[in-house]
């Protein structure tokens, strides 16, 4: 995708905890989490069945903290790597796509802050490691990346490419959106007051997030190269919660769900790629 340099008046970044980044290339990133929960299953021992459903609520009940500050200009964060930069680039690319759908809207917009750490980082849901992937916060509209999970994905999942990145950093940003319509607290409401639709929902939101990525993509197909689109399909499918459990030698457990399957999130990001409209995600909730 032939994404334009980022300004660094349309974004904000950071650096978090952890160090700088890693030398090189980037090695070639609510609570809203992408959760690759295979990944932490190969890479760190943790149990995928365990994290399937628990990694947004620890986000979101989490404590606090105060996040280090880096000496490092903005422009600066987003040159230490070539994922980096590709994240930046989505970010000031996402920011100009959507300001003017919130505009329209007549609903107040915020860009959100994107922070890159290495291992873990303290967030305004707390704490995290680089084993939960990207995530979003909606305590301080963070959108939080170890840009090494990229080479894992690729690596452990077969899902490489830039697109298949930007599509990650999309994904997060529908998150954001969420919360700043007051959809996500809607959905957490929802979630207390009926436990048992709590999987359900959380599903609907996941779905929504990859509709939204698919509507960020269509209103820039003009800058979409040849075999971008499968290698957003190749890795929403690979991160569906099916998928993902078979890989883990689980049993395949639709009750369990928190993310949808790779059918669900492979529709999803091709029905926001094909309309380019984002009221055809409004198809994924039903609050009744």
């Amino acid at each position: 995708m032939r994404l334009n340099r980022f300004d660094p008046r349309n974004i904000r970044v950071r650096q978090g905890g952890g160090g700088r980044f890693p030398g090189g290339g980037g090695g070639k990133v609510g609570c809203g989490t992408l959760v690759i929960v295979i990944v932490a299953a190969l890479v760190f021992g943790v149990d995928p069945g365990q994290m399937l459903g628990t990694i947004d609520s620890v986000q979101q009940s989490a404590p606090s903290r105060q996040q280090p500050q880096s000496n490092l200009s903005d422009t600066q964060i987003c040159e230490q790597n070539e994922y980096a930069l590709e994240a930046c680039n989505a970010l000031d690319s996402l920011n100009r796509t959507w300001q003017p759908e919130f505009e329209r809207a007549g609903i107040a917009f915020e860009d959100p802050l994107l922070t890159f750490y290495v291992g873990g980082t303290n967030s305004g849901c707390g704490g995290a490691s680089s084993a939960m992937g990207p995530f979003y916060c909606p305590a301080d509209h963070g959108i939080y990346i170890d840009t090494s999970f990229y080479d894992t994905l690729a690596r452990e999942l077969g899902a490489g490419g830039d697109f298949a990145r930007y599509y990650v950093m999309a994904h997060e940003y529908g998150h954001h959106i969420q919360n700043l319509t007051g959809l996500a607290a809607q959905v957490r409401s929802a979630q207390s007051q009926n436990p048992g639709r709590a999987n359900e929902l959380q599903v609907r939101m996941e779905l929504q997030a990859d509709c939204y990525a698919g509507v960020w993509a269509g209103k820039n197909r003009n800058l979409i190269d040849p075999g971008d689109m499968e290698e957003g399909l190749r890795a929403a499918s690979a991160i569906g919660d099916d998928t993902l459990q078979r890989r883990a030698g689980q049993q395949v457990s639709p009750e369990s769900f928190t993310h949808g399957s790779s059918a669900q999130r492979t529709e999803a990001l091709q029905r926001g790629m094909k309309q380019a409209d984002d009221s055809v995600c409004d198809a994924y909730f039903d609050m009744r």
